[in-house]
């Protein structure tokens, strides 16, 4: 920088502006000392201004550099290589789990994570659970293999109706996980979140529906989810307010719910099987109940038609020899056995056959003559 630059940065004055710098004094000094603070203030912002310039100019690429450095974050590129697993918790920000990626060496920096996650438009759609993925991988690589189809899950299915035998069976089939963890969780009743009314025992209250299992999820976990299932649909269908209504408790309309879910071939043949119960339950002289369903459930058998013999057992799930409603569902039932326990249809039924058991047919009659006839259509179909 030449001295007449300098000169003009540092608000010299021509020579006879120096000569009568010391006899100024009035308006005129005044003006020429706020024209020199003037001057001063303005080297500060134009000092920055040729730092920068030659930062960008002079100092050529390595300028370009620090700029860029300071902007862009580190990435990586391409689909990175070896594996590990990354969990992302319910609850979690985008900003957690980027920091957790970059600490496990799978993007670059967080912030390239989250970048190239808002670039993609999915910074509130990342799906609690388990994910496989690489280590040295481009955020963006990184943001595609989080998509909730890349969860590391088992999806498990539980039919309507299963026994909770049945469903503990299935679930460490579905699982891989020991079958004697499942037997240990379901008779620890008191983690499992059961309604007050379910007599501490599970059976008829591990809900059926399709559940998604993940590697760290236990028995224990898996059964809870059953039972908070089992409290949602509860709610839905009005449940506690439905009991109240019909004259009965709860727990007594998820018995009733799990003997029509055993009985029925057909959804709707739900409220009418219901409305054969009530009707049984509500008569006077009272009539026992004789579901050949409870029975086989009191020997741990399956069919639809129990012996003579089976008949015989004195357990308190045979409602041929005990009056009124077995002490427990005998089953797992699914919504449609609940709202038809809640909403029974009308009608004077007392007795109902499944006369077709290939189609699964099942029809309905009020006098014993009636009951008699469906009997001998059943046999002629080979029942």
């Amino acid at each position: 920088m030449s001295e007449l630059d300098m000169d003009f940065l540092l608000g010299a004055e021509d020579d006879e502006g120096r000569g009568r710098r010391s006899r100024g004094s009035g308006r005129r000094g005044s003006r020429r000392r706020r024209r020199r603070r003037n001057r001063g203030g303005f080297i500060a912002p134009l000092l920055a201004v040729i730092i920068l310039v030659g930062i960008l100019g002079g100092g050529g690429y390595f300028g370009y550099q620090w700029l860029s450095g300071a902007l862009v974050p580190d990435d990586f590129t391409g689909q990175g290589e070896g594996e590990v697993i990354i969990e992302i918790k319910d609850g979690q920000i985008a900003a957690e789990v980027a920091a957790e990626l970059e600490r496990q060496g799978v993007v670059a920096s967080a912030r390239a994570f989250t970048n190239a996650l808002e670039s993609a438009g999915k910074s509130s759609q990342l799906q609690p659970g388990q994910y496989t993925m690489r280590k040295r991988m481009s955020a963006a690589a990184a943001v595609a293999r989080l998509d909730s189809t890349n969860r590391m899950v088992s999806r498990v299915t539980l039919k309507e109706g299963l026994r909770l035998s049945d469903t503990l069976a299935k679930l460490a089939e579905e699982t891989g996980k020991p079958a004697k963890e499942f037997q240990t969780a379901a008779r620890n009743v008191r983690a499992l979140g059961l309604p007050r009314y379910a007599g501490n025992k599970l059976e008829g209250y591990a809900f059926p529906s399709t559940y998604d299992v993940q590697p760290k999820t236990t028995p224990a976990d898996l059964l809870t989810s059953m039972v908070d299932r089992f409290h949602e649909t509860a709610d839905k269908v009005g449940l506690e307010d439905g009991a109240k209504k019909l004259g009965y408790t709860p727990g007594q309309i998820v018995i009733i719910a799990s003997i029509i879910q055993a009985e029925a071939g057909r959804h709707e043949d739900m409220p009418k099987i219901a409305r054969v119960i009530y009707n049984r339950l509500n008569r006077e002289p009272e009539m026992k109940l004789e579901m050949d369903s409870t029975v086989m459930y009191a020997l741990n058998k399956y069919g639809t038609a129990a012996t003579h013999e089976e008949l015989k057992t004195p357990s308190k799930y045979n409602t041929y020899m005990w009056p009124g409603l077995p002490p427990g569902p005998i089953a797992n039932p699914g919504e449609h056995a609940l709202e038809a326990a809640l909403k029974p249809a009308r009608g004077p039924w007392l007795y109902f056959v499944a006369t077709d058991p290939n189609s699964n047919v099942t029809k309905f009659a009020t006098t014993e003559a009636e009951r008699q006839a469906l009997l001998a259509e059943y046999r002629k179909n080979g029942g």
